[in-house]
């Protein structure tokens, strides 16, 4: 078997991402894998899958619950305790060793949580009481129908806000090169940025200008903790995860962007791919529409294989593209791509989340013949 690298001039190039060089413009996706156990607390096994990953020249670690009340998954970790924070280190550490930065996901569940997770058996959170239709909550008894969640009062959203900007703080400490505030598929920010989620008739509500301020006011909070080049964004224009899609997406999220766009951020990262639901309410936004109205970075992601990367790159449309399902059942996937060898059979989802090594370390990097 050859081991000449193919000619993959963009994914592979290296890239300048604000202050922080990358080895190549392949990013491992957020991806919820459920291997922090009870104490949701980042482990020796989850150092692994990341170090043997970090091929990648970013990694997103996987969403991470900025709050008891943000949790929503079971297994999955967080990062609002001084044990939790402490924990990232050996993943940090893993990471850095190979050469590779590592943003962490700060994520609030909002109304995809369950009581079951929450303080006292509490209904989850959320903009309105409106909840998801279909689907089921992943707790720790099997998966259970979704709540109707608890609207905010208006005066609890700066606690909120804090707890965004204190999670941002912990990262910081636990050695991150930067975090990636989760404001897509259905959880709290996206709840709030959505006409079909937010039906508020307070400051936060109503017009796109007032859905948009709690990112907004997410985001100044963490800006007061990181410089604006170690903070990214996601976004999910076309999705319909979580029961979600509002008539008024387009002009939504071109609102969104347009914003985003000022704070000159690390990186906006879309969803842009339909590979992951589409909520079929008109036409989907494009990166290419994006990039006429957002400046900085673009990260496109859904459903890219190598072939839709690279044009996504030459065309300028994208600077860095995301790879999520790729990365779980191939470790070692830009050596991979850069040697154009074979990828290992995509992983059963049976194995996803069980709770250890199967289906999480123990694919094998290639060993060419």
């Amino acid at each position: 078997m050859t081991t000449t690298i193919t000619n993959v001039p963009h994914l592979l190039s290296s890239f300048q991402l604000k202050d922080l060089s990358l080895k190549n413009r392949m990013v491992m996706a957020p991806m919820t894998r459920g291997r922090a156990g009870e104490e949701r607390t980042a482990n020796a096994l989850m150092a692994k899958y990341y170090a043997q990953r970090a091929g990648a020249g970013l990694i997103i670690s996987e969403g991470t619950a900025i709050s008891q009340q943000g949790y929503g998954w079971t297994h999955s970790p967080g990062i609002y305790t001084p044990e939790q924070t402490k924990a990232w280190q050996q993943v940090v550490d893993a990471v850095h060793q190979q050469g590779t930065k590592i943003f962490l996901q700060l994520w609030h569940t909002g109304r995809a949580s369950h009581s079951s997770f929450q303080p006292n058996n509490q209904l989850p959170i959320a903009p309105s009481a409106i909840k998801i239709e279909g689907g089921e909550a992943h707790t720790s008894k099997g998966k259970k129908p979704y709540e109707t969640p608890r609207a905010l009062a208006t005066a609890e959203i700066p606690l909120v806000v804090e707890e965004y900007r204190q999670a941002a703080a912990n990262a910081k400490e636990a050695g991150f090169d930067g975090v990636e505030i989760h404001a897509a598929n259905g959880y709290l920010i996206d709840e709030f940025l959505q006409s079909k989620t937010n039906q508020r008739t307070d400051q936060y509500g109503g017009s796109i200008a007032n859905r948009y301020r709690f990112l907004q006011e997410v985001i100044e909070a963490i800006l007061t903790v990181w410089d604006a080049g170690r903070v990214g964004i996601r976004l999910s224009p076309n999705g319909s995860f979580n029961d979600m899609g509002s008539p008024d997406y387009r002009e939504s999220f071109t609102y969104i962007a347009q914003q985003l766009n000022s704070y000159q951020l690390a990186y906006l990262h879309l969803l842009d791919g339909l590979a992951f639901g589409f909520h079929d309410l008109g036409e989907p936004m494009t990166i290419a529409e994006f990039r006429k109205i957002y400046d900085g970075a673009l990260i496109g992601n859904c459903g890219y294989d190598r072939t839709d990367a690279e044009k996504a790159i030459a065309s300028g449309d994208a600077d860095l593209v995301a790879f999520g399902r790729p990365y779980i059942s191939n470790p070692d996937l830009a050596a991979r791509f850069a040697h154009n060898w074979e990828l290992n059979p995509d992983a059963e989802m049976s194995v996803w989340y069980s709770p250890g090594a199967e289906g999480y370390t123990n694919f094998p990097a290639y060993q060419p013949g």
